[in-house]
């Protein structure tokens, strides 16, 4: 670490590379509600918040995990299925508290095209939340629906590994292959949950 008297010590949260303050003080500055992804090794998290001098309020959340829970999501939560589905979840309750435009906030995620953060952007844009993005960096309809994931268990049954590779998938009771149907018919429920 630095030493001298000129030197400034960055802030807790900065140190710990928690938090790019700059690109949070753009955010705040512009006055809109963030959309806020966040992503852990099992879990995805929406938040739809606004700042405040003595914190940020929470107007809508979703978590991955309530798809399991409320919805009968048999997959894992943390794929790119679950990411729009939860982005869904949490852009179908912001809708309901009032709020119509989001400034998408990824925190430390990198923009990669196709990444798990722009599924869950582009499922509340679907939704009928206006958050930016471009249309080149949300993952492609097949990949949201798990067509990949389905043509892998493919492979992967003709070679007999199937049951390695997807065991927590089919001790949940679903085949690795129905995962677009299956995704299809959880988005309609919680569809049907907020009557969109």
């Amino acid at each position: 670490m630095a030493k001298g008297p000129r030197y400034k010590v960055p802030r807790r949260r900065r140190r710990e590379g928690k938090t790019n303050y700059y690109k949070r003080y753009r955010m705040i500055v512009s006055g809109h509600p963030r959309f806020i992804v966040r992503k852990t090794l099992n879990y995805i998290w929406v938040q739809v918040a606004t700042a405040r001098p003595e914190g940020d309020v929470i107007i809508a959340a979703a978590h991955s995990n309530e798809l399991r829970k409320r919805f009968g999501w048999k997959a894992g939560t943390c794929n790119t299925s679950a990411a729009y589905l939860t982005g869904l979840l949490a852009a179908l309750r912001a809708l309901e508290k009032g709020v119509e435009y989001a400034v998408p906030d990824i925190g430390l995620h990198r923009p990669v095209k196709g990444a798990l953060v722009f599924a869950a952007i582009k499922a509340a844009n679907d939704a009928g939340l206006k958050v930016p993005m471009g249309g080149e960096v949300a993952p492609s309809e097949e990949r949201i629906r798990g067509e990949h994931i389905a043509s892998y268990a493919k492979i992967l049954r003709e070679n007999g590994l199937l049951e390695k590779r997807f065991s927590r998938y089919l001790a949940n009771g679903l085949q690795p292959e129905d995962l677009p149907s299956h995704f299809e018919e959880v988005k309609n429920k919680i569809l049907e949950a907020y009557k969109r």
